[in-house]
């Protein structure tokens, strides 16, 4: 059986650093960082992109549309 795996990709000048995806990311991959966009906000980023497992929760909780996740199935 195939495996999937994903990544994340986070338009960091349009989060709000709401920490939505933080919290509907059943694997722990994203977290709010220390810096700042041009808005002020802490944005969220990966801290361990090997761990996503391309569920899109983070995507679908995300009020502004800012994240994007990408699948790939990964032949074992």
């Amino acid at each position: 059986m195939a495996k999937i795996r994903g990544t994340v990709i986070v338009d960091t000048g349009r989060c709000k650093g709401c920490n939505l995806c933080v919290v509907a990311c059943p694997s722990d991959i994203l977290a709010l960082g220390k810096e700042v966009n041009t808005k002020g906000y802490n944005y969220a980023q990966i801290i361990c992109p090997d761990g996503c497992i391309g569920c899109a929760n983070c995507g679908y909780v995300c009020p502004d549309g800012c994240i994007t996740v990408y699948k790939k199935k990964m032949e074992s």
